[in-house]
């Protein structure tokens, strides 16, 4: 028994042991040739200065005064070199970053065994391809560096691992000692014949690491005055430096300096993870082979950092962190050329040192060499490339070029074939379409990695339960296209919401706001179809409750704001006079055509005013995000008054209702996440200059947000009958505006009606993308799949027989989902556009 006991721990321990010998083993190719460009290089020396833990937008960032922290640096950004955003990636930590700046590689996974201060294996570096390297900072980060260099020609200078306490009265210490003691070196160097003589040689780099801005971040987090004064402290030592370089040098324009960081710092002083906070980082370099500031007009970025930090008129260019892209060099074509050329070649003798080792150790029969780079395409891709760079013909040498042309060719193969086969002109359009998609897709193939990586990172519990709970739910939007009564099952289980995460605790009001108006908005999928049954009570109840609502917010806003009686109030009265005249528009036309006396004049002539005001009257209501919305919600519902024969009249009003209350939900959402709101829903403005500095990145809270979105714009378009059908349709909801047959016009007015449901969802999911601070193109993008999702079901569904209702619903899914992802911009919470 105890045999087995051992032989069971031995064999799990042996299965545990085989993960990390799978799955963190280095991929690191040893046993190649460095390949350097035959050009001279711009500049003899580098400088490298990197502030550990320096978040950008608090260097770049001005102060409540309107001043820079850093003078110098911006000085440097406006009047002698380039600058941009540096991306860092996962873990955001001091070695993988360094790593990354120094060997141009991100982590190596088998560091996950050993720590961020061990080199796990050996790799090639900047300074160890130097001449010489001296370096001054932290023991933690040069120490790996230093360790197995080949030669003796790597010299660091550190302090003592005690010296870096975070509790320590003043760490800007930690910066003053590089400073400093790089100011005695040099002082040294005049009185040392032999050290001046190596400082005087090519290819030599200087490294000071500044641990002091991410060890005030840790101790008093990145807001703290200590964590932006250490950044004065920086800056004005690195002012220092720079000066006493030219003078040393005299100003002979050979040093190239590069300042950024290797990660930035959360607001609650900790990094390691993907926050925007941590992994953007600042990068400025100028000197020798450097771009001068570029003036600019405009520049395109989805992020407004460039207006908050007032730098929108200096060309900013982001990189990945370690990739340097070429528009930041100031040299000739033919050097960025031979650079890229160079740079190839060392990447091909990569796969041919790792094709060897793997034929090494493979029986020769299971061996298949990779054909695309077989030892004769190796040669004529590279023969074909010097030949460019010979000929001066650069762009075709680099390989950005060589996707492009693949797709080019592609598409001329695919027309040509089309048209040898005489096809019609819309088989064109069928198969050329996708071409430049799939180049779009490829393009962004890093993007793609990087999402699959993410996805399998997830515990596969977890990932299991997203992917059941997504499918169902884009399921119960294609059943809902067949069988209304899924919206009221969708609706109620939307109602279970607050009670499945914290919001139930921690905003019961909101919480039972949201619930009551889903389970009422559920009711509506169960009615009969719209038209079956007039009932004119109704809709003169669903206009006496819009005129109590109008009643209650006018006095709250009279309570709130002292300038609404003057200035607000005629507004909400005229609107509330239009919904007026709407009910008695609606009662006398019903019974003068009881009595046949036709549609009078006077009620067809308010009926045309009131619709043609609900597009003007909106535009003129203050900005505020709540003010906007009710006062789209009045024009709009007088509109759709008129147009109701029952009661659908009253579906409007309880959609409006139930997305108030989703605006709310959706900020009580974000902070309980963590994310600080800093403003209140009642304070936030329509207008281009709203606050979205912060934008933040996508989560998974996100998707159920587009979810959302899909599932009531389907609800405002089915939830009072099936649109997709010609008899779906009562003519006389009409009747308040014409009597006399006339089918566009009628048409017109009844798609309208169908819209405004649409059109209030629109304006209600514009809100929720202000309140919770995200990039509406991400949002937008993501309804986008799951429309897309939504209609490969139903392009296997269509049906050309049948009745009209079976042909309809088929045909008008397909349509819905293109009028969805097309539509998905409201009209009215964009005055900008107005």
């Amino acid at each position: 028994m105890l045999l087995f006991f051992i032989l069971g721990l031995l064999v799990h321990f042996v299965f545990f042991a085989s993960i990390f010998d799978i799955y963190f083993t280095s991929p690191l190719v040893h046993g190649m040739t460095p390949q350097f460009t035959s050009l001279p290089p711009p500049a003899r020396r580098l400088v490298l200065f990197v502030a550990d833990g320096l978040r950008a937008d608090s260097l770049y960032e001005l102060d409540e005064n309107g001043d820079s922290r850093a003078p110098f640096i911006r000085n440097i950004i406006m009047h002698e070199g380039s600058w941009g955003i540096s991306h860092t990636r996962v873990p955001t930590e001091s070695r993988p970053g360094h790593v990354a700046l120094i060997a141009g590689f991100y982590e190596d996974v088998s560091a996950v065994a050993k720590g961020w201060k061990e080199n796990p294996v050996e790799f090639d570096s900047l300074l160890n391809e130097s001449k010489y390297t001296w370096g001054w900072g932290s023991p933690d980060i040069l120490s790996m560096f230093a360790k197995d260099v080949s030669g003796d020609h790597v010299f660091i200078h550190t302090y003592d691992a005690d010296d870096e306490d975070f509790g320590a009265h003043d760490v800007t210490k930690l910066d003053t000692w590089v400073f400093d003691n790089v100011k005695e070196f040099f002082r040294a160097a005049r009185n040392n014949q032999s050290l001046f003589s190596k400082l005087n040689e090519e290819k030599i780099v200087f490294f000071l690491h500044l641990l002091g801005i991410d060890t005030n971040g840790h101790a008093h987090r990145p807001s703290s005055r200590e964590y932006k004064d250490n950044i004065k402290i920086v800056d004005a030592g690195i002012k220092e430096i720079v000066s006493m370089f030219k003078h040393f040098y005299g100003n002979d324009g050979k040093t190239a300096f590069v300042f950024t960081a290797d990660h930035g710092m959360t607001d609650w002083g900790v990094h390691g993870a993907g926050h925007p906070s941590e992994t953007l980082t600042p990068f400025v370099t100028w000197g020798a082979g450097i771009k001068y500031p570029q003036n600019v007009s405009t520049q395109q970025f989805e992020d407004a950092f460039l207006k908050e930090w007032k730098l929108e008129n200096w060309k900013r260019q982001d990189i990945n962190q370690g990739i340097l892209p070429l528009d930041y060099l100031n040299n000739t074509d033919l050097f960025k050329a031979e650079s890229i050329f160079a740079n190839a070649i060392q990447i091909l003798e990569q796969f041919k040192v790792k094709m060897t080792q793997k034929k090494e150790v493979t029986l020769s029969f299971l061996f298949t060499p990779f054909k695309l780079l077989s030892e004769s395409k190796q040669h004529n891709i590279l023969r074909k490339a010097r030949s460019y760079i010979k000929q001066r013909k650069y762009d075709e040498a680099k390989p950005s070029r060589l996707l492009q042309y693949s797709f080019v060719a592609i598409g001329v193969l695919v027309a040509f074939f089309l048209l040898i086969q005489a096809y019609p002109w819309t088989y064109y359009i069928y198969c050329l379409l996708p071409v430049p998609i799939w180049y779009a897709v490829l393009r962004e193939f890093q993007v793609i990695q990087d999402l699959v990586a993410s996805l399998l990172s997830c515990p596969p519990s977890h990932f299991v339960g997203y992917l059941l709970v997504s499918t169902l739910g884009i399921e119960v939007l294609v059943l809902s296209f067949f069988y209304r009564y899924m919206l009221t099952a969708g609706l109620i289980a939307f109602a279970g919401w607050p009670f499945i995460t914290q919001l139930w605790t921690r905003a019961k009001r909101t919480s039972l706001n949201w619930i009551f108006f889903s389970l009422l908005l559920a009711v509506f999928p169960l009615m009969p179809v719209v038209g079956r049954k007039p009932d004119i009570s109704l809709v003169m109840t669903a206009g006496l409750l819009v005129l109590l609502l109008s009643l209650f917010v006018v006095a709250s806003l009279t309570k709130r704001k002292d300038s609404f009686v003057n200035e607000e109030l005629p507004l909400h009265l005229l609107q509330m006079l239009s919904m007026v005249l709407s009910m008695y528009v609606v009662y006398s036309t019903d019974n003068s055509l009881l009595k046949k006396q036709g549609l009078p004049l006077i009620n067809q002539i308010i009926s045309w005013i009131i619709l043609a005001s609900s597009f003007v009257l909106p535009l003129l209501s203050p900005p505020i995000l709540f003010e906007r919305l009710f006062s789209i919600l009045l024009s709009l519902m007088s509109t759709y008054i008129l147009l109701s024969r029952g009661y659908e009249a009253l579906f409007p009003l309880v959609l409006s209702c139930l997305m108030f209350a989703w605006i709310h939900m959706e900020q009580e959402t974000l902070q309980q996440s963590g994310v600080s709101c800093k403003q209140k829903v009642n304070s936030i403005q329509f207008i281009y200059n709203t606050d979205l500095t912060q934008l933040r990145q996508l989560c998974l809270d996100d998707i159920r947000r587009a979810f959302f979105l899909v599932f009531f714009l389907v609800t405002a378009f089915f939830g009072t009958g099936n649109i997709a059908s010609v008899n779906s349709f009562d003519v006389t909801s009409v009747y308040c505006f014409l009597t006399v047959f006339s089918p566009f016009i009628m048409g017109a007015l009844m798609m309208w009606k169908i819209l405004i449901p649409f059109v209030l969802v629109m304006c209600a999911f514009e809100a929720v993308q202000l309140t919770t601070q995200l990039s509406s193109k991400g949002l937008f993008l993501m309804v986008l799949v799951i429309s897309d999702i939504m209609a490969l079901h139903f392009f296997f569904l269509v049906r050309d027989y049948g009745s009209w209702l079976d042909i309809g619903t088929r045909s008008f899914q397909k349509l819905f989902r293109g009028l969805d992802f097309c539509t998905t911009k409201s009209f009215y919470p964009n005055p900008r556009k107005s």
